[in-house]
């Protein structure tokens, strides 16, 4: 089998829309979807602001025997997972029985789910809880219910790195179909709008407490004041290009060429983040230097010591404005793991129009960081893109991906 990792198929189902065209559509006007929480009453909290799913009815698409056994997160995985199939038009019922595997990553799991049957158990007692609060809750939940869903019977996995976690479970579905899998189904939805969640949003003291949707969620800004959450993400087909070709795929989105993670020291240590070396590992495993890359999707935390290390590392590897940086989610909020699968969908749709998306709410970025912010959509040759993603605890993460026709700036370093 070959080398490349490519991408047949996507689901998505983010704040800005439901499917891919829609999110890329209202990406591309910096239609930001920010709002007050809807899902509960947060009027209490410090941060009353999210990025939530609108207009999302799973009845409409799943089975009535799967609403009480879901939470709302895994019946958006579910859907999510049903549209990257079709999309790659894959039937999982004509495939080998281990010819496709599932790998998802979580930051939460089914947090609401199991708010909502802890409410039962304090208030009314055991015997009133659902059975389902067993699974639903648990961090590897829609692994294992996309799997059921549509008979993925081969390598599965769920990672737990945060927000890292939507690159992370692209790197270990890569990893399989270097092993001699030919089909993977991965990604992440992710996002917990609801008293549980919200709680440990707040005990990170790196959320917004803003008021004004279009201030709440500034990165890179000078007075940059936290993030905002969000729920949503995206799942992808990703195939061996020979296994691809021999079953008759028509087309792909790009390649999946690099992939790296690092582990951050403790805080307080005096060391310094190795968020530079996910990124350069990343690209040493696709074999291209910084020249190369022609679009960054950064990681974005909206904190200002965050934001100067992230610049920090862009600089290093880049040197000052060397590379367009953009932060979509800035209209979408951060979906935990499911933003930076998100990123993924959004990068390979920039790559594949030739425009990169815009960062919104943000005039200009802290000139002391020397980034080249795209805050308007912006027109360019596109054939490779950089992802970056951090977690809560140290995680860091690198992706590199890479157009069906590699063209523009990077086709001429080659």
């Amino acid at each position: 089998m070959s080398a490349d990792t490519v991408v047949t198929g996507m689901g998505v189902l983010a704040p800005t829309g439901l499917g891919h065209a829609e999110h890329w559509t209202n990406t591309l006007r910096g239609a930001s979807a920010i709002g007050p929480v809807t899902r509960f009453d947060a009027e209490r909290y410090p941060s009353r602001l999210a990025g939530e799913v609108a207009g999302f009815v799973p009845e409409d698409h799943l089975p009535s025997r799967l609403l009480p056994q879901t939470d709302d997160m895994t019946r958006m995985a579910l859907v999510a997972s049903d549209w990257a199939l079709a999309d790659a038009e894959v039937d999982p019922a004509r495939l080998p029985e281990f010819g496709a595997g599932v790998v998802t990553a979580a930051s939460a799991g089914g947090f609401e789910f199991g708010h909502r049957e802890l409410q039962k158990l304090w208030g009314s007692g055991p015997e009133h809880v659902s059975a389902y609060q067993s699974f639903a809750w648990f961090y590897a939940v829609n692994t294992g219910q996309i799997s059921i869903r549509h008979g993925l019977r081969g390598p599965a996995g769920a990672l737990v790195t945060e927000q890292a976690g939507g690159l992370d479970a692209l790197g270990q579905a890569r990893r399989q179909l270097r092993r001699g899998q030919p089909m993977v189904l991965a990604g992440a939805v992710d996002g917990s709008p609801c008293p549980w969640g919200w709680v440990a949003h707040v005990s990170t003291d790196r959320m917004s407490e803003e008021s004004d949707p279009t201030r709440a969620y500034r990165p890179f800004a000078a007075d940059a004041g936290g993030y905002v959450p969000g729920q949503g993400g995206a799942l992808f087909v990703l195939e061996d290009e020979e296994s691809a070709r021999d079953r008759g795929a028509g087309r792909h989105y790009g390649r999946l060429t690099g992939y790296a993670a690092t582990f951050d020291p403790p805080p307080g240590s005096g060391r310094p983040s190795n968020l530079v070396r996910a990124a350069r590992a990343a690209l040493d495993d696709a074999e291209l230097r910084p020249e190369e890359v022609d679009v960054v999707f950064a990681d974005a935390a909206g904190t200002p010591e965050e934001d100067a290390i992230e610049a920090d590392a862009l600089r290093e590897l880049f040197g000052p404005h060397g590379v367009p940086v953009t932060a979509p989610k800035t209209m979408t909020g951060r979906l935990s793991a499911g933003g930076p699968a998100l990123d993924v969908a959004t990068a390979l749709l920039a790559l594949r129009e030739g425009v990169i998306p815009p960062t919104v709410n943000v005039a200009r970025p802290l000139p002391a960081y020397t980034l080249d912010l795209v805050t308007t959509a912006r027109r360019a040759p596109l054939a490779t893109a950089l992802i970056l993603a951090r977690g809560q605890g140290g995680f860091n993460s690198a992706l590199v991906v890479t157009g069906p026709r590699r063209s523009g700036r990077a086709a001429s370093h080659k």
